[in-house]
């Protein structure tokens, strides 16, 4: 009874035992895959992850980055010969502002590019559609953290556009904005000192006095004192 098959040439093959068996068949499930690096792709040259020396695109996306990769902003830069504009998927009366409005107000932070284009001209254009007084007013006590944050951004031309966006916000609710107005001051104050933006603000300050009212002058010399009213 011995476990030997004789082929007819006289060659003796044992046949395979079954620790052998198990070498040849699939692997166990728990065995661990080979540790090969995937081969870069030409197109990952092109990914802003491989060239950005300091290491940005390794944290999350920001909010409004993301949202606008997912589709969830209705409007897309154009480039154009001689400026850029956007391009709305649908009429920006037709879009909520809640919360649009809100995300386009977020994205004034960013310093990337189309972000930074995508929303300032997206706040400016939703702002002018027809009734947006009655829609942006409710909304004010969630903007204007929003905007005090973009107001004490540490980079300039997130500082403009905040200073920008405000203005363009007290145009449309007017003495609306008077209540919420103190919350924003302190950083323009602080601005205030330096030169680079002291002619913007003054400008910005005259401005929502003009869209406020006699009662913002008031609640502007409260944290700017220097501040010379329009109508003085």
């Amino acid at each position: 009874g011995s476990n030997v098959l004789r082929m007819s040439s006289g060659t003796q093959i044992k046949p395979k035992t079954a620790v052998q068996k198990s070498k040849t068949s699939s692997p166990l499930p728990c065995s661990p895959e080979p540790a090969v690096k995937p081969q870069p792709k030409p197109s990952d040259k092109l990914n802003p992850k491989t060239i950005d020396p300091f290491g940005a695109y390794s944290r999350s996306p920001s909010p409004f980055a993301a949202i606008y990769s997912k589709g969830g902003i209705p409007c897309r830069l154009v480039h154009g010969s001689v400026k850029h504009r956007l391009q709305w998927e649908c009429l920006p009366e037709t879009v909520p502002f809640d919360p649009l409005l809100l995300t386009l107000a977020e994205g004034l932070r960013e310093t990337k590019h189309p972000y930074t284009f995508v929303s300032k001209e997206g706040f400016k254009e939703l702002l002018m559609v027809e009734g947006a007084t009655e829609k942006a007013i409710p909304l004010l006590p969630r903007l204007i953290p929003v905007l005090k944050a973009t107001l004490a951004h540490s980079d300039d031309e997130v500082f403009g556009r905040g200073l920008d966006a405000l203005v363009q916000l007290s145009a449309v609710v007017g003495p609306s904005l008077n209540d919420h107005l103190k919350h924003l001051l302190t950083n323009l104050s602080r601005r205030l000192m330096g030169k680079k933006f002291r002619e913007k603000i003054t400008v910005a300050l005259q401005k929502l006095e003009q869209y406020g009212g006699k009662a913002t002058v008031a609640i502007i010399k409260s944290k700017i004192p220097t501040y010379c009213s329009i109508s003085s």
